[in-house]
């Protein structure tokens, strides 16, 4: 029996027999007794497990150490002591795989760079139990919201020879002989013919189902070979990217709206103790602050009217904020804190925005939006694509890309073109948002980080 189910029906499990498997998380061995901590995953909850002279080979339990996996069986009974409502007073206590005294997670404060080195065994902690299971609850969740109103779900390639963002941080994925090569390589020789990478994002392809499906997302990994070594940036990370066809620049922000209060408020309901042991271990006002979210209503400005206001204010910047450039961390706080809640900022800069973003008639910005919200700065950034396909291709000629590699993206507009929007939001982000951990080598099961490919 699972320790999820034990509590789930406790007054039904009450003074019956049960037996239940797992590990010890902690020992407390007394001359006349002993008390183990014992929990099984399933649940945030561990369980209380009494043993005493009675039980029998009590010399040999009271021997058993932390880590080690068990079977109990006993009577599930009301707990005289602080901290559970039950306890499970033990009749048999089987050891199923022991642990060595250097198990290296003892009960004590234990920092997050030391689990790091040990990620194999740190979801067994008690923050990362609780990050995890919120992982696992939030993807649902966006599968929920997203299946709930129609989408398909697209799966995209993970291997692509087309550079979505145009940055060129991408891994290259080839089977030629790396120590053998030299000069200019002839990629034809190469596994699929072909220079290919691992993908950035799935959206030029999700567009494709678009136009033929109407309403499509993509949740999957991606891959930036970017050297940074920040706190938010991962080389392997998950994206969520929906695409939408018939739909504009103010429909796509009412989407993400929709979207974030709908996955914020199925989190709270189903890791309730999850998000109070964040609230109270890791990020105070925790709830408060997701609360607040769901209530708001966001803001939506322009990138311009964004400036003027940093511009007007009386703060002392690091960077000055000018218009017609990108704006930092610290400009999205200060943004977030003005307008008391999210903020949509749109209309940005064409030259510092991709080339499939649909271009305003002012010929300097184009229809994209960024979210930002208070205490994580951005959190999703999407645009209405470009439908007209002069203009795009105007516009990759401007940035000298190769129209020939992506000219069945091209076609697109060629083969019943139409109004189009999407925007893509990285899972890990929004999992910081959610949890109060602010660093997404801890919110990732196995983080892919420059200079690190640990486990």
């Amino acid at each position: 029996m699972f320790l999820d189910e034990v509590f789930a029906k406790k007054d039904e499990f009450l003074n019956k027999e049960i037996t239940v498997h797992g590990w010890i998380r902690n020992h407390r061995a007394q001359k006349e007794f002993g008390f183990l901590d014992f929990s099984d995953g399933t649940t945030m909850e561990h369980l209380q497990i009494v043993y005493d002279k009675d039980t029998a080979d009590f010399s040999h339990l009271q021997s058993l150490r932390v880590g080690s996996s068990i079977q109990v069986t006993g009577v599930l009974v009301k707990s005289e002591g602080k901290g559970q409502d039950v306890e499970l007073k033990a009749k048999e206590v089987q050891l199923l795989g022991d642990c060595p005294e250097d198990y290296p997670l003892q009960p004590k404060k234990h920092t997050r760079e030391f689990l790091r080195t040990i990620g194999y065994l740190r979801p067994r902690a008690n923050l990362f139990q609780a990050v995890f299971r919120v992982r696992s609850v939030a993807a649902q969740a966006i599968h929920e919201y997203f299946q709930s109103h129609g989408y398909v779900y697209f799966h995209a390639p993970l291997i692509t020879a087309s550079d979505c963002e145009g940055a060129g941080e991408m891994f290259q994925v080839t089977t030629l002989p790396i120590e053998e090569l030299k000069g200019k390589v002839d990629y034809k020789k190469d596994f699929f013919g072909k220079r290919t990478s691992l993908t950035v994002s799935g959206q030029l392809q999700a567009e494709t189902f678009a136009t033929a499906f109407s309403k499509v997302y993509t949740f999957g990994p991606t891959f930036r070979a970017e050297n940074s070594n920040t706190k938010t940036h991962a080389s392997e990370f998950w994206m969520i990217e929906p695409e939408i066809a018939f739909c504009d620049l103010e429909g796509l922000m009412d989407i993400e709206e929709e979207m974030l209060k709908f996955v914020v408020s199925y989190v709270l309901e189903h890791c309730p103790k999850e998000m109070e042991f964040f609230d109270k271990f890791v990020e105070k006002g925790l709830l408060d602050k997701l609360h607040k979210l769901i209530d708001s209503k966001f803001t939506r400005v322009t990138h311009e009217e964004v400036i003027t206001i940093l511009k007007n204010s009386k703060e002392k910047f690091e960077y000055t904020p000018e218009y017609g450039e990108d704006i930092q961390k610290e400009h999205e706080k200060y943004i977030t804190e003005y307008f008391q809640g999210p903020v949509f900022i749109t209309d940005w800069p064409k030259d510092i925005k991709a080339f499939y973003m649909k271009q305003n008639e002012d010929g300097k910005t184009v229809r994209a939006v960024d979210l930002e919200v208070p205490g994580a700065g951005e959190l999703m950034g999407g645009s209405q694509r470009e439908e007209d396909m002069d203009k795009l291709i105007c516009r990759m000629d401007e940035l000298h890309m190769d129209k020939e590699e992506l000219d069945w993206y091209i076609n697109l507009r060629k083969y019943g073109t139409c109004v189009h929007s999407g925007f893509g939001m990285g899972f890990e982000r929004l999992l910081i948002y959610l949890t109060g951990v602010e660093n997404i080598r801890d919110v990732i099961p196995y983080p892919r980080v420059p200079g690190s490919c640990e486990f």
